[in-house]
């Protein structure tokens, strides 16, 4: 707004091809697609993703399957996606000054993607787009349902919102720069626009939202257990160790917040000290979620004594809907790998290293890809969960097996 681009930095050639603002549009939409593929897949492979999530499921055969509807949605999102995006090439030409000038293109569609999904109309997944809504507005405070009206669907909302807190704070940050005077959202992004430490704050939103429900999960456990409702089901410890997971994305926040805006003498620490003790938390966190996917999302005996037991293949478990077995092993080392690689481009400081808007971009498309494989095997998990009994104890957490409902 109000553009002077003599003020603007140098943008790069990944920044001239696609601003900041296209990059978290296709972000999104991407997602949107991949939810499609998960629930197109799992239906194949008789997984009924609906009745997990209590969602209504299809009362007439003249209905379209939800991956259908959710086609649909991602179509809908799609085509004036493509047509602002041609449109901008086509005005632009690579030039960066114009690039400057033509922001409103890029914040338009952002605009046309938020209307979308509010949009009272029924013929374009109506009913998925008010529970999307609905699920969202309550977790958005930390919320969560109970187990027999959707819990499951609010886990899987809120875990797929920390792969996009890097996304929300580019989000941020594009809509930051379009409404400040003398620069551009389609300019080389800011990221300290709002303040220092806006954007480490709004990156660790969705580890917040995911601590404060384990936390309600572990009361509720307490409360049961009080009234005797839920004897025998364990006193809640496995929802205090999953909240310490998401907890240890903090300090990797904090400390790269710190890192970026380093002054000698000011923390008491050198910044080599800093950086020290940044990555230990860094490993830490990739580790510790690395092993929570595995044994506990997953149900995969990997980590457990286990895994030589000759009912099923090495380090799995005895009940598994994906015929392959290798796809688990390919699965465990993808997440592993991608978890270390997110880790690192969770931290705000590395951009100030690191002016590849393309090599973040990347990053954040990864994230979304490997959450993605994480919904095939996390939903696949609680559907043999709740037809073929609880999962198997596990080397670290067994004495929590009991408490099965936590993610």
């Amino acid at each position: 707004m109000d553009l002077d681009p003599h003020v603007e930095p140098e943008l790069d050639s990944f920044s001239l091809f696609l601003p900041l603002p296209y990059r978290v549009a296709l972000i999104i939409v991407l997602g949107v697609w991949a939810w499609g593929v998960n629930l197109h897949y799992l239906d194949l492979v008789k997984i009924d993703v609906p009745q997990l999530i209590r969602y209504p499921g299809r009362t007439s055969s003249s209905h379209i399957p939800h991956h259908q509807s959710c086609y649909r949605l991602a179509t809908l999102l799609s085509i004036p996606y493509v047509a602002s995006l041609l449109l901008f090439w086509l005005i632009t030409r690579g030039n960066a000054d114009a690039v400057l000038r033509w922001e409103i293109l890029p914040n338009l569609y952002l605009l046309i993607l938020v209307v979308c999904f509010f949009l009272p109309f029924s013929m374009v997944s109506g009913n998925g787009r008010h529970r999307f809504l609905h699920t969202l507005r309550r977790i958005s405070i930390g919320g969560i349902a109970e187990a027999q009206d959707g819990k499951f669907g609010d886990i899987l909302m809120a875990d797929a919102l920390t792969s996009y807190a890097k996304v929300l704070g580019d989000l941020f940050v594009a809509l930051c720069m379009f409404f400040t005077k003398g620069r551009s959202s389609t300019g080389k992004p800011d990221r300290s626009c709002g303040g220092l430490f806006m954007v480490p704050l709004i990156i660790s939103i969705p580890s917040m939202i995911r601590l404060r429900q384990c936390l309600i999960e572990y009361k509720r456990v307490q409360k049961s257990n009080r009234s005797g409702a839920l004897s025998g089901q364990g006193w809640g410890g496995q929802h205090l160790a999953n909240a310490l997971k998401y907890s240890t994305a903090f300090p990797v926040i904090i400390l790269s917040a710190l890192q970026r805006n380093y002054e000698d003498g000011k923390y008491g620490m050198s910044e080599a000290g800093l950086f020290r003790l940044w990555l230990f938390f860094v490993f830490l966190n990739s580790l510790y979620s690395f092993y929570w996917d595995v044994t506990k999302d997953w149900d995969l005996t990997l980590f457990s004594e286990a895994r030589n037991d000759p009912d099923h293949p090495w380090g799995l478990r005895r009940h598994r809907f994906f015929h392959s077995n290798s796809m688990y092993y390919y699965v465990i080392v993808i997440d592993l790998l991608l978890r270390c690689t997110w880790s690192f481009k969770l931290s705000p400081h590395l951009d100030h290293f690191n002016d590849l808007e393309g090599g973040i971009f990347l990053m954040e498309i990864l994230e979304v890809f490997r959450r993605w494989i994480w919904i095939f095997f996390r939903v696949e998990t609680e559907w043999v969960r709740t037809n073929r009994g609880p999962a198997p104890d596990d080397v670290l957490l067994g004495d929590f097996s009991k408490d099965h409902d936590s993610d």
